[in-house]
């Protein structure tokens, strides 16, 4: 499966992105739960770019290895910037209103969470591995 980029501007970009990030975990052959994992860090992340940003993209790659099933996906915007990272980093901080489970939860999901963050430039990599049998 080839990679895809989604831009995201509304929730229906969130449910294509998120889609496609499923697609391309099952395609790799992922389990369901890993797939699931993936879709719920895509959406979280996506709608973060909807809610903070306005708009931004969505890239989605596979980053497979001789040893390694592996899905990475980029999650970008050039909206205000995260403030304070390392707060936005902590379970129960939220700026938006929520439960601040967001970037602290889908930290959790992933194998390897990046991000950077400034106004004008805020960019999140995630990765989903596993070992080939």
């Amino acid at each position: 499966m080839k990679a895809s980029r989604v831009e995201i501007r509304g929730s229906t970009d969130v449910v294509t992105a998120r889609r496609d990030g499923r697609d391309m975990a099952r395609v790799l052959g992922f389990g369901s739960a890993d797939q699931t994992r993936l879709a719920t860090a895509i959406s979280e992340l996506t709608r973060n770019v909807v809610q903070y940003a306005g708009s931004g993209f969505c890239e989605i790659e596979n980053a497979s290895s001789p040893n390694f099933m592996e899905v990475r996906v980029v999650v970008g915007d050039s909206g205000p910037g995260i403030p304070d990272l390392g707060e936005a980093l902590r379970d129960g901080f939220s700026t938006g209103g929520g439960l601040g489970a967001g970037l602290p939860g889908t930290r959790r999901l992933v194998h390897s969470f990046d991000i950077i963050s400034e106004p004008g430039n805020t960019r999140v990599e995630i990765t989903v591995r596993r070992r080939r049998s």
